[in-house]
């Protein structure tokens, strides 16, 4: 069955908000995560070895930890999506890499991180558009140098 313009409208912003989230955690722009995110989430980064909490305490552990990798990507690939009215479930499969600098690196330079998994995203259409409300890292592999 065919999309609607509606349908296609929201999986098209919500790869928008999965790009913010990419660009926010890369770039270190932890404002940025206040469009991704609503006020009250919650997010689970425990399977990755990290925390799970309010998204404020969410910005301040990216932001204390992230900073000890300055060259870091994250990909997400595309999304599948359930809608539900208003509210959505999404799972994204990502890669990441956490360089211990920008500059060209031999692969096995001690603190180099690469990993993969799925980001679970349990979205909701706000007065601002698609927001999670909800988000759960499952980290399925990692190498570390």
């Amino acid at each position: 069955m065919p999309m609607s313009p509606v349908e296609l409208s929201d999986r098209f912003e919500i790869g928008e908000v999965l790009a913010r989230y990419a660009l926010a955690v890369d770039s270190g722009r932890w404002e940025l995560l206040d469009t991704v995110f609503t006020e009250d989430a919650t997010l689970d980064y425990s399977s990755a070895g990290g925390i799970t909490g309010s998204l404020a305490e969410a910005k301040d552990w990216l932001a204390k930890m992230l900073p000890s990798w300055p060259g870091r990507q994250h990909l997400i690939g595309p999304p599948l999506i359930a809608f539900d009215d208003d509210r959505a479930e999404v799972t994204a499969p990502f890669s990441d890499t956490l360089a211990p600098s920008r500059d060209t690196i031999r692969a096995d330079t001690k603190g180099l991180v690469q990993g993969g998994g799925w980001y679970h995203h349990r979205m909701v259409r706000t007065a601002g558009g698609w927001r999670s409300r909800a988000l759960v890292l499952e980290q399925l592999w990692r190498t570390m140098q």
